[in-house]
């Protein structure tokens, strides 16, 4: 008789701890299809194609030409739309980009209307069916910031520009006699305002020509436009590598010297200010171009991210080229500006 109870005791422990692993194996393989169905939509490599090259969520809160896609989400969600409603509201701004039909006015304050982009509607539809249906990367800072914007009025993008209010508020208070905080401020502004311009033009390459278009307009307007804007803003504006794709973009020996130091403040993952020299009248002003998502398309590795016809277009273009290789988060050169005190 002991036996028998024996035997039911062990039978109930074995049954359910089969039913707890049957129960941990069905979870797991669920959420293992999630991640599958989420990898294989058509919306995602679109998405990272077209609109990673502002709206990543890697790239730091300083540094961005526009707010992360987690943000946009999040933003055209507000009111409870449903799944059509998100999807009509994303191709209405994607179709005719104005400030008035923006949702996010605190992004179009920091980063300007986004430039129209001749996308066809069922790659934007595709984009926008992803997004509702699917958990979006965001950057780590993402969720305390829309915690303290959230509420105020001020809408995503606010707040995400640390340094540069700050900076030329200092300007107009003190006129010429301004710090070192004032000078990286005023150094900043000119390279984010340079990298905006870069970026809208890139981004409306890549979606007439693909990445292969996006390397033409590179090799005949990059050098060009990064001169207008220098132009502009009255200062010396160069973007220089260690590794560069254009022999012109090659860093001085100082230069080489600062990517270094910066190489490692990025590897070790220390807070990265730039860096400010004072010289006689001018200001010397240098700061990482780090890597991302979509910049691998150009500069990853060949035959992987940077694919075989990417490739015969930038050996055609660019014979010396040094500027692949890279992975996401990696420095890959530094803007170089020299302005007057």
């Amino acid at each position: 008789m002991k036996i028998v109870y024996v035997l039911a005791i062990l039978l109930v422990i074995t049954s359910c701890k089969e039913a707890k692993k049957s129960e941990y194996t069905k979870a797991d393989k669920t959420d293992t299809l999630d991640v599958i169905a989420s990898d294989s939509h058509p919306g995602k490599k679109i998405m990272e194609t077209l609109c990673y090259a502002c709206h990543d969520a890697t790239t730091t809160e300083e540094n961005r030409l526009g707010p992360p896609m987690a943000a946009i989400k999040r933003r055209y969600l507000i009111g409870g739309r449903t799944k059509d409603q998100f999807i009509n509201d994303i191709l209405a701004w994607i179709e005719k980009p104005t400030l008035k039909k923006s949702k996010m006015p605190g992004a179009v304050d920091r980063f300007g209307v986004m430039p129209f982009l001749p996308v066809p509607e069922e790659n934007i539809q595709q984009i926008a069916e992803y997004l509702y249906d699917y958990e979006i990367e965001q950057p780590e800072w993402f969720e305390e910031h829309y915690q303290k914007s959230h509420g105020r009025g001020q809408g995503m993008g606010n707040g995400m520009g640390k340094g540069l209010g700050k900076g030329m508020g200092r300007q107009q208070r003190f006129g010429q006699n301004r710090t070192v905080d004032d000078y990286s401020n005023i150094g900043l502004k000119y390279a984010l305002s340079t990298k905006a311009q870069l970026g809208k033009n890139l981004m409306k390459a890549i979606a007439e020509d693909g990445t292969v278009g996006a390397v033409e307009f590179c090799n005949l307007k990059a050098i060009k436009l990064t001169d207008s804007m220098s132009v502009m803003h009255d200062a010396i504006i160069k973007r220089v590598s260690d590794k560069p794709r254009n022999p012109k973009n090659m860093a001085n020996a100082k230069e080489l010297g600062h990517i270094a130091a910066f190489k490692e403040l990025v590897k070790a993952g220390s807070d990265i200010d730039p860096i400010v020299e004072e010289i006689n009248d001018e200001v010397n002003f240098y700061y990482p171009i780090t890597t991302n998502t979509m910049c691998l398309q150009c500069h990853g590795t060949p035959n992987e991210q940077v694919t075989s016809e990417t490739l015969t277009a930038l050996t055609a273009l660019y014979p010396s080229d040094k500027a692949l290789g890279y992975n996401v988060d990696e420095v890959r050169g530094i803007w170089s500006i020299v302005f007057d005190k």
